[in-house]
């Protein structure tokens, strides 16, 4: 009598709950060591507590103040840790497939991490191996940085002129700006590609770079300008004291004190301009001409079924470059979303 074959069961792997959980400890810990290296007591340390009229009442431990505020910033740490350790989960999912065999995805039980045995790089030979890869990629950086610098040069200037200039309409222009903002560049792809076609530049990267900077300069301007309006006006005047024009003001002291503002706003246009599609496949039509993203998409049913191996690891190769600009501008970034933000 032949016994019908049991069917796997589908448990956790103590390996991935293992690796989840100190991935989870470690980004706690980052999250909370500099508040607490910051804020904790020094031993010793006292609180001197005085009366309205400034006389001396009582001399107490530092620890005995603010226990409900550690309490409370200890929660929110905690729930903010935990936040971004679920929200780093899919980027660290991408990156352990990217590492695995495409044949170990489908794979039952699944697991969230590849055994040390599977791990390979053959999903990243295969896609440097392929010389549209470079083309894609290389289109990708020429847009990206064409845009941000172009929307910097342009946001820079519109944002001076607004926040230092008084002019008939000002106030029309400075709501034009507002209302761009809410406007996404996609809902006007029909007279984007009409325009496009007028002046020929569909099916090449000229196609692109314009848009992509129509799209960014509201929020560059927004945020310029909001940063330029708290640089004190005595440095402008002791410019022109000095003989020197607009352009001298402009070049020699808004722009370099303006640079975290800039900055900051660069990061997200390198980001749009990087990570954009749907123009992007619109105005495009030839594979040597496209940018990553559409690279990327290309894998997906190339070969009967998606090679999400490939995928992955393309995207991971994507990634590579936002990195290195957030990382170059991560001092100006705060800064400069800071004072934009809290300024208008």
């Amino acid at each position: 009598m032949s016994t019908k074959p049991s069917s796997p069961e589908l448990r956790p792997n103590r390996y991935d709950a293992l690796v989840v959980l100190v991935v989870l400890a470690l980004a706690a810990a980052l999250a909370v060591r500099p508040f607490l290296a910051a804020r904790a007591p020094q031993s010793g340390a006292l609180t001197v507590v005085v009366s309205a009229d400034g006389q001396e009442l009582d001399r107490l431990p530092l620890a005995q103040f603010g226990t409900h505020t550690y309490a409370n910033n200890g929660y929110t740490l905690t729930v903010t840790a935990v936040g971004g350790a679920v929200s780093v989960m899919p980027m660290i999912y991408m990156l352990s497939t990217s590492l695995r065999p495409n044949g170990a995805l489908y794979e039952f039980p699944p697991h969230f991490f590849p055994k040390l045995s599977e791990i390979t790089l053959e999903n990243y030979r295969y896609i440097f191996a392929q010389e549209k890869f470079y083309l894609n990629f290389i289109n990708s950086v020429i847009v990206a940085v064409i845009t941000i610098v172009l929307a910097a040069i342009i946001a820079s200037a519109l944002a001076y002129c607004l926040a230092r200039f008084e002019f008939p309409g000002k106030k029309l222009l400075f709501a034009l700006v507002i209302g761009m903002m809410i406007i996404p560049g996609t809902t006007l792809i029909i007279p984007q590609f009409q325009l496009a076609s007028f002046f020929g530049i569909t099916n090449s990267l000229a196609g692109l770079i314009p848009f992509y900077v129509a799209w960014v300069i509201p929020f560059s301007t927004f945020m310029i300008k909001s940063y330029i309006e708290s640089i004190p006006r005595e440095f402008d005047e002791a410019a022109y004291a000095d003989g020197g024009s607009v352009f001298t003001v402009f070049f020699r002291i808004i722009l370099p004190l303006a640079s975290p503002a800039i900055a900051s706003v660069s990061i997200f246009n390198f980001l749009t301009a990087w990570e954009e599609f749907t123009w992007a496949m619109t105005v495009i039509n030839d594979n040597v001409k496209r940018t990553l993203p559409i690279a990327i998409s290309g894998f997906f049913g190339q070969h009967q079924f998606t090679q999400w191996g490939y995928v992955f690891a393309m995207s991971v190769a994507s990634l590579v470059p936002v990195l290195i600009m957030f990382i170059l501008c991560q001092k100006y970034f705060v800064s400069g979303l800071q004072a934009g933000g809290l300024k208008g």
